[in-house]
């Protein structure tokens, strides 16, 4: 795409309908698209913005998380923070996964895996002192 005003036209559908697909996910969990459809449309955003960063913006969906949640849960800020993984689609980002994986623990050479199913829903992060649950 090398029309900047066709590229703006782009990044403000991407936006649109990736914020539609935030509020069905993570206010309603009525997703209406596959966790893949949702990257790449993300990933096309995110490429559009680095090639055109005059169209860059702190309220794009590649500035944050998700979406606002309702229920009954109070807002609390972790003591450590809950990061999640880039995904990876191929061989080449799989390593660069390995490599930056064995960088972060300092290990120099090979990693053990264990992989299992996703299964979307509520992320909980539990808080212990002294052996008691106390959040």
């Amino acid at each position: 795409m090398t029309d900047p005003g066709s590229a703006r036209q782009r990044i403000q559908s991407l936006r649109d309908e990736i914020n539609h697909h935030n509020v069905r996910y993570y206010v309603y969990d009525d997703p209406e698209i596959t966790d893949q459809h949702y990257d790449q449309l993300l990933r096309e955003l995110q490429q559009l913005e680095s090639d055109y960063p005059q169209f860059q913006s702190d309220d794009s969906p590649t500035q944050r998380v998700g979406a606002v949640a309702e229920g009954p849960f109070a807002t609390v800020e972790h003591e450590v923070p809950m990061l999640s993984l880039d995904n990876a689609f191929s061989v080449e980002e799989m390593a660069a996964f390995h490599k930056r994986l064995a960088e972060t623990v300092g290990v120099d050479g090979d990693l053990e895996f264990c992989a299992e199913p996703k299964l979307d829903g509520l992320a909980v992060s539990l808080l212990y002192r002294r052996g008691r649950l106390v959040r």
